[in-house]
């Protein structure tokens, strides 16, 4: 009997885990003030050290020693109808608040003319949700949490006095965090039991390398650059636990209250170009286009280490999308810089993957902010406000949520998503 309850629990276990690894999916762009206020649009500009992150041929054009170090909070607002719910009191349910602060450091070092190098850390995939304990779709998640540490170290070549290319690799570590709520039905068992609702959290962690280079051309009044960052995979190890307060105690014993799980998938590669032009000495304006093949992200597996458990594959079936970026400066003066941007961003998860692990959306994106420089010190602060297309979903179309007598998915929904993003750099140049 106690192998048949552990196959059972970690069965629905493995269900919920399945679309965990969404959030894998949430690119973050925003890894500098003075880029993101002009769309993220930097990969032909890189006139800081997070070039690093952007194009790292851009550092051969820095002079001397400059440090640039900063943060991005991260803030939205989300909410999920539920039209076919019979309970009115969940017929729409908002996200916990939360806020999440990615944060980067970056140095740089001119050695010659010709040679630079440097070194970055920020944190490009990451984010999360949090949804009532007892929403209705509890059942796929209630929480989850990840975050990934790229420590990212550069050197970057002079070619000629308008033309550097750059290379960089990256040791990634990263952690997972992850809530739900199992119903497990002990009827079977005996006659005199039900269905209990059963807490399960995971915490895991892993590591990887990737790589990152690019191209830059600068001359007079155009420059050009080319950015490609790696494709790398991770593979995450961690536990289990089971809160079974709830299950009777005369069953409780063969009920299993901790276990292991680990599962590893493909994160994109990621490819940029982009020009600016200087309209006139202080009027810069700028457009970059990524490429990111999400398409690695077609299935995974996930192991739970319990003898007799079968493997899991989860298809997902994303597809490449384009990230479109434009932004502009206007110099006021020789201290201080207004900047202001616009970017569209593709989704590419299609509607049968969108769950309330980390819906995603196509989106538009306003940018604004400004940046100060005196003598040896820099500032540099944006505004971004992103606005989600509204995204309906099956819920993954569990069958529990599946109503026989109506015949509709009671856990069908449309998700609306908006998102506020703050970033302030400081930077200081020897």
């Amino acid at each position: 009997m106690k192998r048949i309850l552990i196959l059972g629990v970690f069965s629905l276990v493995l269900a919920g885990l399945a679309p965990f690894v969404h959030c894998s999916g949430f690119l973050i762009y925003e890894h500098g003030a003075s880029a993101m206020a002009m769309g993220g649009a930097f990969v032909s500009i890189a006139n800081n050290p997070s070039a690093i992150f952007h194009n790292p041929a851009g550092i051969a054009f820095l002079n001397g020693t400059q440090i640039y170090t900063g943060t991005t909070l991260i803030t939205s607002k989300g909410s999920l109808s539920l039209p076919n719910w019979p309970d009115p009191s969940f017929k729409t349910v908002n996200q916990e608040s939360q806020w999440f602060y990615p944060s980067t450091f970056y140095i740089s070092h001119r050695f010659s003319d010709r040679v630079a190098a440097g070194f970055g850390f920020f944190s490009p995939y990451g984010l999360g949700a949090k949804w009532p304990k007892d929403y209705p779709l509890r059942f796929i998640s209630t929480r989850d949490d990840m975050k990934t540490f790229f420590f990212n170290p550069a050197i970057a070549l002079k070619l000629s006095e308008n033309f550097s290319l750059g290379f960089g690799v990256s040791y990634i570590y990263s952690t997972i965090g992850f809530d739900l709520v199992e119903l497990v039905d002990l009827s079977k068992l005996n006659p005199f039991l039900k269905s209990y609702e059963v807490p399960i959290n995971l915490e895991a962690n892993g590591d990887s390398w990737g790589f990152n280079a690019g191209a830059l051309y600068k001359g007079e009044n155009f420059s050009f650059g080319l950015n490609w960052r790696s494709g790398f995979k991770i593979k995450f190890e961690g536990d289990l636990v089971l809160d079974t307060a709830n299950i009777p105690a005369v069953v409780r014993p063969l009920f299993p209250t901790e276990g292991t799980a680990e599962t590893s998938f493909n994160f994109p590669h990621i490819l940029g170009a982009g020009a600016s032009f200087n309209l006139a000495p202080n009027f810069l304006l700028s457009a970059d286009v990524q490429y990111v093949l999400w398409s690695s992200y077609d299935k995974y597996t996930v192991k739970v280490g319990v003898p007799g458990f079968a493997d899991k594959e989860v298809e997902e079936n994303w597809k490449d999308s384009f990230i479109f970026r434009g932004g502009f400066e206007y110099k006021v003066n020789e201290n201080f810089a207004l900047r202001a941007g616009v970017l569209h961003d593709q989704t590419p998860q299609p509607e049968e993957s969108v769950d309330p692990v980390l819906p995603d959306a196509k989106r538009w994106a306003l940018t604004g902010g400004f940046g100060y420089k005196k003598g040896y010190f820099v500032l540099d602060l944006a505004y971004q406000l992103e606005l989600f297309s509204d995204r309906k979903s099956p819920n993954r179309n569990i069958p529990a949520y599946y109503h026989p007598l109506l015949k509709v998915n009671l856990g069908e929904g449309t998700y609306s998503t908006t998102a506020h993003l703050i970033g302030i750099s400081l930077g200081f140049v020897f």
